[in-house]
């Protein structure tokens, strides 16, 4: 029951990453560069304000349950285990991404107003959204990869003498 119960708690923890990042994507990264400077800010900064803690304690706790459920499927079902290994790459991968791109960027935007805002904002803008993209589909593979190992975890054989257990523990 604890692989399971590890799972789901996993594969919730993925959606919201991927949720909030598809959310963002479909709503607002599409068409952000074409924001006049102001929109930009305005949004840009309460995004930023909204969703930073938030994103940072879902993505740890993502990985975090992403490498619990690795560690136990890989021990009992390689292809299940595989699957889990593969999407905590890919959650990791969001991380770097978020990290390495994404922070920095909106530690710049969140010290801007319209008077200081550097002549390349719109490239700053325009990077930001190119690198949301590609954490947005890597999120969205990670939390197929979890569904894929759930979907794929086979019951433990048992031992000579032993019953066998259905239920992936």
């Amino acid at each position: 029951m604890f692989v399971k119960a590890t799972q789901f708690l996993g594969i919730m923890l993925y959606v919201l990453v991927a949720g909030v990042m598809w959310g963002t994507w479909l709503a607002l990264s599409r068409t952000m560069t074409r924001y006049d400077a102001t929109t930009f800010l305005t949004d840009g900064k309460h995004m930023i304000s909204n969703l930073a803690t938030v994103m940072a304690v879902l993505m740890i706790s993502a990985a975090l349950v992403g490498l619990l459920m690795a560690i136990l499927l890989l021990r009992e079902s390689r292809g299940a285990g595989w699957l889990a290994l593969a999407g905590l790459l890919l959650m990791l991968a969001v991380i770097a991404v978020t990290l390495s791109v994404e922070v920095p960027i909106d530690n710049q935007i969140k010290t801007w107003t319209t008077a200081s805002l550097p002549s390349d904002w719109q490239d700053i803008r325009a990077r930001w959204a190119a690198f949301h993209t590609l954490r947005t589909f890597l999120s969205l593979a990670a939390v197929a990869a979890a569904v894929g190992a759930a979907l794929t975890t086979r019951p433990v054989p048992a031992k000579r003498g032993t019953p066998a257990r259905a239920d992936g523990d």
